[in-house]
């Protein structure tokens, strides 16, 4: 039996061994607001995150594909946005959608650090280093976006709400899908902020919460995305996991031990999973495989030929947001933070299993070449618009233009030549690893994973101020709300204190 002395020293040993690649842990300062937003800020935050109100045919919320008791995603590769009916990997159509989300939602984990100062798969939403915006952010929006947004967390929440295949619906269904059309940004945050101010619920909590309020008429949806942010900053804070506790000083087992030195040494994870987020806030070139849609971005036109929509399928990523060809099919690397939790994996979820994605770096161009699609939620039905004198209506595709529409989910990849540019594009060097090894660094990625974090239902709401249903659906039988967004904060050790975690089977969700 070893001694108290001889447990210590083989403790100081392991811990010193990588401490000088190690990061700090995570502190309240390293977050907006310090961590700490007015608890009525972040109230008002959690409403409208679940709440459909800000959807333009108020029947999609942020919450719909950003689940928190689905890693804070949707669990699917690419969402089914607006004009779905249920949630996670069970959405599905209902009365027909323009198409598929191109891109994967983003898990929300530790979102509200300050070290975020861009956002999107691409940061095309950045902080303005060249001082050619008032808003002193670049953005799709340029200068339609306003002025005195504190931070990039804040400004991302005023983009889903602009998205026709997300939460704005499509020209001819509402007066915000309208403007979003007629590239009148300005005035679709107006119509939304029309919308809350004539709710009485919400313009109650607007005035008390912010101080440039004083009566409905002042709100402006800044004002809402500020709140979500605010929300998002604590509800999704996750820094209590076991890689945590390493950080403070705590052993793993010998397998994850050696799984953190190779992330750290010979694998050379850390280079672009740095930081305590484990991210480098940086955009890098992988070859990750593409599937879906695709940005409507590239010069290929070949899809349009074969199957007469004028549509590009190529998702040429950060390159689209500065043009250096050194940015050609790069994307964001993404934090770590809770990584078995977030699948599917990559910008498009291209692949369904951690492993895949850990073994896809070893050789991302062969992994590249031997990949085989990842199936995509099932769209029942696909509407196309149809211009007339009387406006614009909306049909659904015929049998026979579905086959072509759907080739653009695989045409990418299916495309020898499309392939070759992911493959040129690729900045990975190869990386030889045993199986031993590969299981080991996996081992470790488990260590990532916050307790607390596995299901967060707890923070939806039974009731939003629009009288809506809360998105995601819940089962009350299963979930009890006497927790306030304070229950979220609840330390490891406390765990007892925590609500119970939502069913599994949460009944009709088919609620729009």
């Amino acid at each position: 039996m070893r001694s108290p002395l001889t447990i210590a020293l083989l403790l100081t040993t392991c811990i010193g061994a990588y401490a000088a690649d190690l990061p700090d842990p995570l502190e309240d300062r390293d977050f907006l607001w310090n961590g700490a937003p007015s608890p009525e800020l972040s109230e008002l935050g959690r409403s409208l995150f679940f709440d459909p109100i800000l959807s333009g045919n108020r029947n999609i919320a942020c919450a719909t594909c950003h689940d928190p008791a689905l890693g804070t995603g949707d669990g699917v590769s690419l969402s089914i946005g607006e004009g779905g009916s249920g949630f996670g990997p069970e959405r599905v159509t209902q009365d027909g959608v323009i198409g598929r989300v191109p891109r994967n939602a983003q898990p929300l984990y530790n979102i509200g650090a300050r070290a975020y100062t861009s956002m999107f798969h691409d940061g095309r939403l950045e902080l303005d280093h060249m001082g050619g915006f008032p808003s002193r952010l670049r953005s799709p929006a340029k200068e339609q976006l306003p002025e005195g947004l504190d931070n990039a967390l804040t400004a991302q929440a005023m983009f889903p709400v602009l998205s026709a295949i997300e939460m704005a619906g499509q020209p001819g269904e509402n007066p915000i899908a309208d403007a979003v059309a007629e590239r009148n940004l300005r005035q679709a945050w107006r119509i939304l902020a029309d919308r809350l101010a004539a709710n009485p619920g919400y313009a109650q909590q607007f005035v008390t919460v912010f101080n440039d309020i004083e009566t409905a008429d002042d709100i402006r949806f800044d004002h809402a995305a500020t709140a979500i942010a605010a929300f998002e900053t604590v509800a999704f804070r996750s820094d209590w996991s076991r890689f945590d506790a390493r950080l403070a000083g705590w052993p793993m087992t010998t397998t994850e031990e050696a799984g953190l030195k190779l992330f750290y040494g010979k694998a050379e994870c850390s280079s672009c999973h740095s930081g305590p987020l484990l991210t480098d806030h940086e955009f890098h070139a992988i070859a990750v495989p593409q599937i879906g849609p695709g940005k409507d971005q590239g010069s290929d036109g070949s899809y349009a030929v074969h199957s007469g929509y004028p549509h590009r399928v190529e998702d040429q990523g950060r390159f689209n947001v500065t043009g250096e060809e050194a940015d050609l099919f790069a994307f964001r690397t993404p934090s770590l933070r809770n990584v078995a939790l977030t699948g599917p994996w990559g910008h498009n979820g291209a692949f369904a299993s951690l492993e895949d994605m850990v073994r896809h770096h070893l050789d991302a161009v062969a992994s590249l070449a031997s990949y085989i699609p990842a199936e995509l939620p099932a769209l029942d039905t696909v509407i196309q618009p149809v211009r007339s004198r009387a406006g614009v209506s909306y049909q659904a595709l015929s049998p026979m233009k579905r086959g072509t529409y759907d080739l653009r989910d695989i045409w990418v990849h299916s495309s020898e030549r499309l392939r070759n540019e992911i493959a040129r594009a690729n900045t990975l060097a190869p990386m030889d690893l045993s199986e031993e090894e590969v299981s080991r660094i996996l081992a470790f990625l488990e260590t990532l994973t916050d307790p607390t974090a596995i299901d967060r239902s707890y923070l939806v709401p039974t009731a939003v101020p629009s009288g809506l249903p809360p998105q995601p659906g819940r089962d009350d039988a299963c979930l009890r709300d006497s927790h306030s967004l304070a229950g979220a904060k609840a330390l490891p050790g406390e765990a007892e204190d925590l609500p119970e975690p939502r069913c599994v089977g949460r009944g009709d969700n088919t609620q729009h």
